[in-house]
């Protein structure tokens, strides 16, 4: 079956006509002599088109247009004039018909139009029923490859904290110093209003910050005393070291920023570039503050871990100096109780 064409016409002549001629072509064609009758065909049939005279008993074609549009917008609608009123024709393709035939009409020419039509209909359909699976395929495929990256960034993470475990561990350090830095350092950016993803790149660069130090030798990593000179430079490469690893990363791109400048001092007496005020990152601003918390409240070789109260002290004893003063009144303003939930242990 080609489709179903609703003939509505008051002169019953004209619809034999045009559903002869229609029906050998494999249409199945549908007749009204008013426009009520094709209201109820539309109502009860589901059609592919309609040729509507303009001028009917009652209500006009242009009135069963207006229906056929609000109830079943996809059906191609033919206006059927005469020739003394297209200007009414042409009002009629505003309303949303796609052409029209006029009167006194040729069989023919009226086949090939409705064969137009209809071919014309059919390749939009097929166009949308495209786009439809095209968009559905699209949604299916964005969806495997946000569970993909999603995979990738877990692998990325855990591959990461087994990096870093092993650094600490090469340090001596007591538990996970990268990994509570990390947690501090999101608790810290949260409370300074920063937003979420500066907080996932500032956690990644807590995380990575003395990545630098692979490049430094145990001689001088883990020498119990006093660095000379030039151990001492050697030393403060690592920052450098760590960012030239990372940059080339996109992935680590914001984090990068974080490593180069963790050890740079608000005073501008840090190091490696002497940065100082809002030159520093943000981030970097942030690390400064939670990795003295961590730093202090840790057991060292030298020392047994301080309380925090005497965290506190230094904080503020060496804020404009070593630490930003507006992170220093947000650091201050969070309770203990949330650092100690954020580094999963009990502070002194």
């Amino acid at each position: 079956m080609k489709g179903n064409i609703l003939i509505a016409d008051d002169e019953e002549m004209i619809r034999d006509l045009i559903n002869i001629t229609l029906t050998k072509e494999g249409y199945t064609c549908h007749q009204a002599a008013s426009a009520e009758e094709g209201l109820e065909i539309i109502n009860s049939t589901k059609l592919d088109m309609a040729l509507l005279d303009i001028m009917m008993p009652g209500r006009s074609g242009i009135d069963l247009l207006k229906d056929i549009k609000e109830y079943t917008p996809d059906t191609t609608v033919l206006m059927i004039t005469a020739l003394n009123d297209m200007d009414t024709a042409l009002s009629c393709i505003h309303h949303g018909a796609e052409d029209y035939i006029t009167k006194p009409f040729n069989l023919d020419r009226v086949l090939l139009t409705v064969k137009n039509v209809m071919e014309k209909r059919r390749l939009v359909q097929e166009n949308q029923e495209y786009q439809a699976n095209l968009e559905q395929k699209v949604r299916e495929q964005t969806e495997v490859i946000r569970t993909v990256m999603g995979e990738i960034n877990q692998a990325y993470e855990h591959t990461l904290v087994a990096l870093i475990r092993a650094l600490d561990a090469r340090e001596k350090e007591v538990g996970s110093h990268s990994e509570r830095v990390m947690a501090y350092a999101k608790l810290l950016a949260e409370a300074a209003g920063i937003e979420e993803r500066g907080r996932s790149i500032l956690a990644k660069g807590a995380l990575l910050h003395d990545i630098g130090k692979i490049g430094v030798s145990d001689n001088i990593l883990l020498k119990p005393g006093k660095l000379d000179d030039a151990e001492w430079e050697v030393m403060r490469q690592h920052p450098s070291t760590g960012f030239e690893i990372l940059s080339g990363i996109r992935y680590f791109a914001g984090a990068a920023e974080l490593v180069l400048s963790h050890h740079e001092r608000y005073d501008g007496a840090g190091y490696p570039h002497g940065l100082s005020g809002e030159t520093i990152p943000i981030s970097a601003r942030i690390f400064a503050l939670v990795d003295t918390l961590d730093a202090m409240t840790s057991d060292r070789p030298y020392r047994k871990a301080l309380c925090y109260d005497a965290v506190r002290e230094e904080v503020q004893r060496c804020s404009g100096r070593q630490f930003d003063p507006k992170l220093v009144e947000v650091f201050l303003g969070i309770p203990k109780s949330a650092w100690e939930i954020a580094a999963g242990k009990k502070l002194l």
